[in-house]
């Protein structure tokens, strides 16, 4: 009798634990915003909830697809074609917050760039499996794979999304470590683009002003170190239980939007180090699972694949905590499935659907 396939239920369990906490805390973090620029302090919640369902439809269907169709190129090329010319579209179409990052029809907005980093760990995988044993092959495996991530890489550092960009360098890096490319090469590549880094920091004026911040935040608390000490006062405040669920103070128009990149400060400020460390925990069993299942599965492009999502995931919320607690220079990364934004809270979702389908070869 053929063995009955098991999702996991650990994994499955933790990321609607973190769904519906997000939804909790976005509604904290906005009701009092919300209330004064919308008449409603259920705006951004009602609009969250929205994109959490719809997000909860993509999972539970990737959940019962079999991901090995995924790696077809009759799927790859269409998909990298697909978000390259989102990525295009956004980049002509007028500016949001100053930035191209976002597609408008009607009401609804998404931003292009977080389609591809799942479309990237997907190509990523089914190339690697295709390469395998000539990973190192820089003509026939490294070649492409720069080409096809570099062109989307640039074209998110146009809109500009510097921290997109890293994030895209972080999971190509993950992947092809997991495929077995020799240490020598990332020495090679971090030296190659260490310039290009040097560069687009100290020579573009706002990320300058956002690296002296990081690093001298008090030299201007009015100004580009406002942020990062509003930051590190409700990190700092909320002590060891917090001041309590719809508490928090710098949530009130002192901490620039605090329902999407910081909501982590409003998080350590109404639930203290308890509720900071409940967070990390979750992320930590995403961790745990996602490498399990990659670890577990039967073929090259699933274990791939799984560590391409975990390290999407896993990655962007070290990134976003790191920055909320003075860790890293402030970038526009939102903390998964918590921060308020429907573009990654969907695109997650779905990455984390497909990791649920792979998850059925690990159980």
């Amino acid at each position: 009798m053929a063995r009955q396939l098991q999702t996991d239920k650990v994994l499955f369990g933790t990321v609607v634990v973190l769904l519906l906490f997000g939804l909790v805390m976005v509604f904290s973090a906005s009701a009092v915003i919300a209330e004064e620029q919308f008449n409603t302090s259920y705006h951004f919640l009602i609009r969250q909830g929205m994109w959490a369902v719809i997000g909860l439809v993509l999972m539970v269907t990737m959940m019962n697809f079999d991901y090995r169709r995924l790696a077809r190129p009759t799927v790859i090329f269409p998909a990298l074609a697909i978000q390259l010319v989102l990525l295009l579209m956004a980049l002509f179409l007028d500016p949001t917050h100053n930035t191209h990052r976002w597609l408008r029809i009607g009401p609804v907005t998404f931003q292009p760039s977080e389609l591809s980093k799942v479309v990237i760990v997907v190509f990523l995988a089914y190339f690697l499996e295709m390469r395998k044993g000539e990973v190192s092959d820089w003509k026939r495996t490294l070649l492409p794979i720069g080409l096809v991530v570099g062109v989307a890489a640039l074209l998110v550092l146009k809109e500009p999304d510097f921290g997109t960009m890293m994030a895209l360098g972080l999971i190509v890096a993950a992947m092809l470590f997991v495929s077995g490319l020799p240490l020598v090469y990332f020495g090679y590549g971090l030296m190659a683009v260490f310039p290009v880094l040097f560069l687009l920091i100290f020579h573009v004026g706002y990320r300058l002003r956002r690296v002296m911040a990081f690093l001298h935040p008090y030299s201007d608390p009015l100004g580009v170190g406002f942020q990062i000490i509003q930051s590190y006062i409700a990190v700092g405040t909320g002590g060891i239980a917090g001041l309590g669920l719809m508490e928090g103070k710098e949530k009130l128009f002192f901490l620039p939007e605090p329902q999407t990149d910081f909501i982590f400060a409003v998080i350590c400020e109404e639930l203290g180090f308890i509720g900071a460390l409940f967070v990390i925990a979750l992320f930590g069993v995403i961790l745990w699972r996602g490498l399990r299942a990659a670890a577990r599965c039967s073929n090259d492009f699933g274990r791939l694949l799984a560590i391409g999502i975990t390290v999407m995931i896993v990655g962007q919320a070290l990134v976003n905590i790191s920055v909320v607690i003075g860790l890293l220079p402030t970038k526009g990364i939102p903390l998964p499935l918590i921060s308020y934004g429907g573009s990654s809270l969907v695109m997650t979702l779905f990455a984390i659907g497909i990791l649920l389908n792979i998850s059925q070869d690990a159980s």
